[in-house]
């Protein structure tokens, strides 16, 4: 077992024997026991892939069987999948802008600043800790704040989206300028340039100290254009439909009319919904062949045996689910995301269930690579789930959407709210994961919806969202 687990492993072994009490006293002993104490040898080196715009069921080993994905499919079996990872959502239409402030902040969504100026960043704080971070690919949170993260980096965009085969990138400038006298632009595609930088600093780094390499990708956002043998990998007719394929939304949900929701006229017919998806696996499983060409130079390296792999993605896509083909929402397909993680001390072929935000993963990486957790962090560390110490979940998981959607999901049961048309919807997912029989008109769950409510209202208090669940006229207030 990896140095890092084997003190959790000791301490969860005792608290089996132990009251409640003493077992949560211990359980906060063994985080605290993660740092300070670690030699740089010690730790492990962490390569973060974070995809764009992928949604939690696009991995062939995961269940979606028209997706090939060998490569995220061997992470899968070599790693522990957080099968519920959620985003808190988004005040804005550009919804990874916000879900990147809170991985890159570790704070939720009313406490991330976009623009990241005045939070701890998580690059940051690894390198004071002695940690060589690096950043390639895509970053929507302002130049400005790059340069305040990282160490160095390579083919930085910065931008939400663009032409995958002339994407426009900055070498990195420790000053934190980046005019645009500075940017070329690369005809490779994108996740191919991106992956190339990476492979590049894997065979090329040989510093003593562990590195925290974060590799940004721009797919599958669309522009969904894959290239060669992807672009027809996928015959439209023989992809299977969502379940909840509808040809519109039902009703108004407040973002309708959005940039994404754009792509495809009303209703959304079957043959159009087939070809996006196409195209959006075509996508992913080019991606999935550059995961492949990173972790293989990390095999070849002499890195290999200290060096954690997660991948992740900033948010979801509806690409025809519930009428919709964006991700401003606050349905799994848009809030809920992959989360893999691989490596010495992490279980093999591990499904967690407890639910997680993937802004937990900054005290995540700060418990790996022994580097302290900033106050005001409201990331959880991930390493007790890791250690089988299920009591260490959350018991609730809260999601926003501008001042139109609220979000509490608690056990098997998710209630969204709808304030400016006072609509509420509630969901089994045990029972109905595609989330398509609204529970909320049934007399037998109102006791349980009343509950609810009041958990979203504690929620919101706990996060710092001040929007009322009745009144249309509140404001957004952080």
């Amino acid at each position: 077992m990896h140095v890092l687990l084997r003190p959790l492993a000791i301490v969860f072994h005792c608290v089996a024997g132990c009251s409640r009490q003493l077992a949560g006293a211990l359980a906060i002993l063994s985080s605290l026991l993660l740092t300070g104490s670690l030699l740089a040898a010690d730790r492990p080196n962490v390569v973060f892939i974070l995809s764009d715009d992928q949604r939690f069921d696009t991995i062939g080993a995961l269940g979606n069987k028209d997706l090939q994905t060998p490569h995220l499919d061997r992470l899968v079996a070599r790693g522990s999948t957080f099968q519920n990872t959620y985003i808190m959502g988004s005040t804005q239409p550009a919804v990874c802008v916000c879900s990147r402030a809170g991985l890159m902040s570790g704070r939720g969504l009313f406490h991330a600043p976009v623009n990241l100026q005045s939070a701890p960043l998580l690059p940051k704080v690894l390198s004071q800790a002695g940690v060589k971070t690096y950043g390639i690919g895509k970053w929507h949170n302002g130049p400005a704040s790059y340069a305040a993260a990282f160490d160095d980096g390579a083919a930085i965009f910065f931008g939400g989206m663009h032409d995958h085969s002339r994407i426009p990138v900055f070498a990195f400038a420790a000053s934190g300028k980046y005019p645009k006298s500075a940017q070329q632009v690369q005809e490779t595609f994108s996740p191919e340039l991106f992956a190339d930088k990476a492979v590049a600093f894997l065979k090329n780094y040989q510093e003593a100290d562990p590195f925290f390499l974060y590799v940004a990708l721009t797919a599958p956002h669309d522009p969904r254009t894959p290239p060669g043998k992807y672009k027809t990998m996928y015959d439209p007719a023989k992809l299977q439909l969502p379940p909840n394929l509808l040809p519109e939304h039902p009703f108004d949900n407040g973002e309708l009319k959005i940039r994404d929701e754009q792509l495809a006229p009303w209703p959304r017919t079957e043959a159009v919904v087939r070809q996006h998806l196409a195209d959006y696996y075509g996508m992913i499983s080019h991606l999935d062949e550059q995961v492949g060409r990173i972790v293989q130079a990390l095999e070849a390296s002499p890195h290999a045996k200290n060096t954690i792999v997660i991948f992740a993605a900033d948010n979801g896509l509806a690409v025809g689910q519930h009428g919709l083909l964006g991700k401003q929402s606050l349905y799994d397909h848009s809030v809920r995301v992959p989360l893999i993680l691989g490596g010495p001390g992490i279980p093999q072929q591990r499904r967690i269930d407890a639910s997680v935000y993937l802004f937990d993963l900054f005290p995540t990486l700060c418990d790996l690579q022994d580097a302290k957790t900033p106050p005001r962090v409201e990331g959880q560390s991930l390493l007790p789930l890791l250690a089988d110490k299920p009591a260490s979940a959350r018991s609730h998981i809260f999601a926003a959407y501008r001042d139109s959607q609220r979000m509490i999901r608690g056990g098997d049961y998710k209630l969204i709210r709808y304030p400016k048309i006072d609509k509420t919807q509630l969901f089994n997912l045990a029972d109905d994961p595609w989330e398509t029989r609204d529970l909320a008109g049934d007399e037998q769950q109102q006791a349980r919806i009343a509950a609810m409510l009041k958990e979203l209202q504690a929620a919101q208090a706990e996060f710092g969202d001040q929007l009322s669940l009745t009144a249309a006229s509140t404001s957004l207030a952080p």
